[in-house]
């Protein structure tokens, strides 16, 4: 399996005669923990859905370890969690666990599960509820869960800790922190740039579809001389698209 967990390659997609991703080339090590920012509207789950092969781009390429995303094979290795999660609401909690699992050819442990619940601070009691009954929260964390249990090499999230309270905020946090002894890659999306600066090896930002910065969030500083990412993300969305 190649060392490189996902590689865009001079990836151009437009809606209507718009560009909405302008030449993005952009790699992702396995065993990488990688942040994409950027604000709305900017491209990011755009990207997403390309390398998913949820939507056609213009021109470019894109690989899953190597493999190109347009064969189905090369999604194999990969978790999704969409922004807006919404699990069929007539299952239950285990249901729809059982139901992912088999489709990622994972088996079902019930203590397994549990231990995921209890290290997300979801109530085990809800594997017997139907989804209709989950809060957001709940929902958001039966989909984490989903992933996280997956075994999958590559975990793709696009805002993750969406509808999270401040408690399962960081317990998701330092859940995820603990893949990294295992290799596993993590690509993300946050618009918490402090979750960013905690949690990743690099991070890259995208500004109208254009990729102004890929890197470490302490190179990110030091490129702008701030003290803080905040202030660096700003200096960096601000720069004129030619100095970028």
């Amino acid at each position: 399996m190649s060392d490189i967990a996902l590689r865009f390659a001079n990836v151009h997609k437009s809606f209507g005669g718009a560009p909405a991703l302008v030449d993005v080339s952009l790699e992702v090590r396995r065993g990488e923990f990688f942040g994409l920012v950027g604000e709305n509207g900017a491209g990011k789950t755009t990207l997403i859905k390309c390398l998913l092969d949820f939507c056609e781009f213009d021109s470019g390429g894109i690989e899953i370890f190597g493999v190109s995303h347009r064969l189905t094979a090369a999604r194999a290795p990969l978790a999704y969690l969409p922004e807006r999660f919404n699990p069929p609401f007539y299952l239950t909690g285990r249901d729809f666990l059982q139901y992912i699992l088999k489709l990622h050819r994972t088996p079902y442990d019930d203590a397994q599960v549990a231990r995921m619940f209890n290290a997300l601070d979801l109530d085990v009691a809800a594997l017997a509820k139907p989804a209709r009954a989950y809060s957001k929260g709940m929902t958001q964390k039966l989909g984490l869960a989903a992933c996280l249990l997956s075994g999958k090499g590559l975990c793709v999230l696009d805002e993750p800790t969406g509808g999270l309270d401040p408690k399962a905020r960081a317990l998701l946090k330092r859940e995820l922190t603990q893949l990294r002894n295992t290799r596993r890659t993590v690509f993300f999306t946050s618009h918490a740039l402090a979750d960013i600066e905690e949690m990743c090896d690099r991070m890259a930002i995208l500004h109208e579809g254009r990729l102004r910065f890929a890197g470490s969030p302490d190179a990110l500083q030091h490129r702008f001389g701030s003290r803080d990412l905040e202030q660096a993300f700003l200096a960096c969305v601000a720069e004129p698209t030619a100095a970028a």
